[in-house]
C-alpha cells in the first residue's frame, strides 16, 4: 500500500475549510494545511486555521499573497512574503516551521525560490515540504477524483498529495469521500521529512 501525506494549499477559506475538516475528522485523517498569510487577517478564516490546529493538523506557511513565485521576485519582496506570513501565523506555526512555496499550477523548478528566500528559510530553520502529486482539482472540478485515484494506483513509494482550498467548486458525496480517503494511510512524519522535506542545517 502506498503511504500518503495529504496536504491542502491556499486556504483558509471559511466556505470550504470547515467541510474539509469535517471529512478529515470523520475519517480520522491528519493533514497539513499550507495557508496564505493575508487570508489570516479575516477573523472567520483565522478561526478555520485555529480549528485545524486544535484538531491536530499541521499548519504551514504558503506565502503572504500566493502571487508570482518567489524565484521570480526581488530579494526583499520574496523574504517579506515568508516573514510576514510567519508573523501572521504566530502560534499556529508548529516547531518545524513548515513552508511550501507556490509554484503556479504545481510545477517544480528554480522559479520556486530565489537565493534570498532560500537563505531566509535556512536562517529561520524552516522545513520545506514540496509535492509529487497534484491531481489538478483547481483545473478540473469534475475529473480530479479519477486523476487522484490513478496517481495513487500508479505511485511508487510515498505520495505527497496536494489539493487546493479556494472556493466551493464541487462537493464530494459521502461515498466519494470514503472511497478516496480509504486509500490514505498514516505516514510517519520522519519518513515524509526524510523523503520530501528539507530541514536546513540538520
Amino acid at each position: 500500500m502506498v503511504g500518503v501525506c495529504l496536504t491542502f494549499d491556499n486556504g483558509p477559506e471559511p466556505e470550504v475549510t470547515p467541510g474539509v475538516l469535517d471529512v478529515l475528522a470523520r475519517r480520522r485523517i491528519a493533514a497539513t494545511f499550507f495557508l496564505v498569510g493575508q487570508k489570516l487577517r479575516d477573523p472567520a478564516a483565522r478561526a478555520c486555521a485555529e480549528r485545524a490546529r486544535a484538531e491536530g493538523h499541521a499548519i504551514g506557511n504558503h506565502t503572504l499573497t500566493h502571487g508570482e513565485p518567489l524565484g521570480r521576485r526581488g530579494a526583499a519582496e520574496a523574504v517579506a512574503e515568508i516573514a510576514e506570513t510567519d508573523a501572521l501565523l504566530g502560534a499556529l506555526h508548529g516547531p518545524d516551521r513548515l513552508f511550501r512555496p507556490n509554484g503556479g499550477g504545481g510545477a517544480l523548478g528554480p522559479h520556486l525560490l530565489n537565493r534570498a528566500a532560500a537563505d531566509h528559510l535556512v536562517a529561520h530553520r524552516h522545513t520545506m515540504l514540496l509535492w509529487n502529486a497534484v491531481p489538478g482539482d483547481f483545473r478540473d472540478a469534475d475529473g480530479w477524483v479519477a486523476t487522484a485515484r490513478s496517481m495513487l494506483r500508479d505511485a511508487r513509494g510515498r505520495v505527497v498529495y496536494t489539493a487546493e482550498i479556494t472556493s466551493p467548486k464541487r462537493v464530494l458525496s459521502p461515498g466519494e469521500s470514503v472511497s478516496i480517503n480509504e486509500a490514505l494511510v498514516p505516514v510517519p512524519k520522519a519518513a515524509v521529512k526524510a523523503q520530501y522535506g528539507w530541514k536546513p542545517g540538520s
